[in-house]
């Protein structure tokens, strides 16, 4: 994809979660207000704030965690992301090293 985000607005491209739990139970898709799961595709430059550059805390490759009502979706190459800003990020995951 050559979409580059501007500022701090980062381009995720959803992963699938488990639609079943560890007991066997399916889940429905209307039961979605949970934060969502994806990796990182794109990153912005970063914003200015009073004159002051701020860093991205994400970079590409991250696998994130994030609201979707902060996201905008749209669909590229017959696949679907999301664009939304670095504030909208719940977390990161991060992997454990032994």
């Amino acid at each position: 994809m050559n979409l580059k985000p501007l500022f701090d607005r980062v381009v995720i491209k959803n992963l699938e979660k488990d639609k079943k739990t560890k007991s066997g139970i399916f889940i429905p898709e209307s039961v979605g207000d949970e934060p969502i799961y994806g990796e990182v595709i794109a990153i912005g430059n970063g914003d200015n704030f009073d004159g002051n550059k701020a860093e991205m805390a994400v970079s590409v490759g991250d696998k994130v965690l994030y609201n979707k009502y902060g996201a905008t979706e749209f669909k590229c190459d017959e696949q679907e992301f999301v664009i939304l800003r670095q504030s909208d990020i719940l977390g990161v995951f991060k992997e454990d090293k032994d």
